[in-house]
């Protein structure tokens, strides 16, 4: 049946004609040369064909995988779901990252990543699906470092998906807001904000879609409460194992603590020109009582001086 698959793609070509085909691989070279897993089953779920790197992938030789059913290697529920995927392939003639766990000849469940698109014989009609899996493994690891990083982080750090729903926050966004984590999670950040900050929001999410950042967006969500907590997001791009950017990884920093010095400060600073102020006005009293005594003691001394001149007048014969 694979052979037939295969091979009717390769005569619907030459019969066509085809000057190139001749210089194009078929379906077969380009699937055993991959370097990703890919195999090609029937629209039962059978495997007709897989390349070494399945082999490799799984710990089983080709010929222990070949006219097996994928049902063998993945438990029921991911069975249903494999099916599920098949069902798509002939409706819409691809599936995307449908996650598998196929378990190898060790016995290990192997977390992968299923892209699939249809199988086309002659006449178009889909026959099967050829399925191309990603070893998810190291990527899991990954995401599993960063899931542990998020919660034990000592600041607020939340991810959101593109549309703003909060798909995963660590202890203190729970702490910040005053929230159990069930509270925060699956909603959207709209509901803690007002809504010209919802939008402030989602034009921050637009520009970490464009430049994978932003920086210092001011929010203030309202916690359960009712306070309004000053906070800047810091918030980076989220991408999936192809690079696509699926949402943000936002970090919160509390102002509150910074807002209070900011006012003490401003208190500090009007306290101290008033201060100034009162010290302008002393000091002008003080000079003007200087002044006077000064003009004082010039009329003491005038004073002195004609009294001095009188008794010299006197005391003439």
């Amino acid at each position: 049946m694979a052979a037939t698959g295969m091979g009717s793609l390769g005569t619907e070509r030459g019969a066509k004609g085809n000057p190139r085909s001749r210089g194009v691989p078929d379906a077969q070279t380009i699937i055993a040369n991959a370097p990703d897993p890919v195999f090609v089953s029937d629209l039962e779920g059978r495997i007709l064909e897989a390349n070494a790197a399945v082999s490799e992938l799984l710990g089983f030789r080709q010929d222990e995988l070949l006219a097996q059913s994928l049902s063998r290697f993945i438990g029921p529920e991911e069975t249903r779901e494999f099916m599920a995927a098949l069902d798509e392939v002939v409706e819409r003639g691809i599936t995307r990252n449908a996650r598998l766990h196929p378990r190898s000849a060790s016995g290990e469940a192997i977390p992968t990543a299923l892209n699939a698109s249809a199988l086309r014989g002659p006449d178009g009609k889909v026959i099967g699906a050829i399925g191309i899996l990603r070893d998810m493994r190291e990527f899991d690891k990954a995401r599993g470092y960063a899931e542990s990083m998020i919660k034990n982080a000592p600041d607020p750090v939340f991810v959101s998906d593109l549309s703003g729903k909060i798909v995963q926050a660590n202890d203190a966004v729970s702490e910040l807001l005053g929230l159990h984590r069930d509270e925060v999670l699956e909603q959207s950040l709209s509901r803690f904000l007002t809504p010209e900050e919802a939008r402030e929001f989602m034009a921050a999410l637009r520009e970490v879609v464009e430049r994978g950042v932003t920086r210092n967006a001011r929010l203030n969500p309202r916690s359960a409460s009712g306070e309004v907590i000053p906070t800047t997001l810091n918030a980076s791009a989220l991408r999936d194992f192809d690079g696509k950017v699926i949402g943000a990884i936002g970090i919160l920093r509390d102002m509150r603590a910074y807002e209070r010095v900011v006012r003490d400060l401003r208190a500090s600073q009007a306290e101290l020109q008033e201060k100034i102020l009162d010290l302008e006005k002393f000091e002008e009293v003080v000079v003007g009582r200087e002044l006077k005594m000064i003009a004082l003691e010039k009329e003491v001394e005038t004073l002195r001086q004609q009294l001095e001149r009188t008794k010299a007048e006197r005391t003439r014969p």
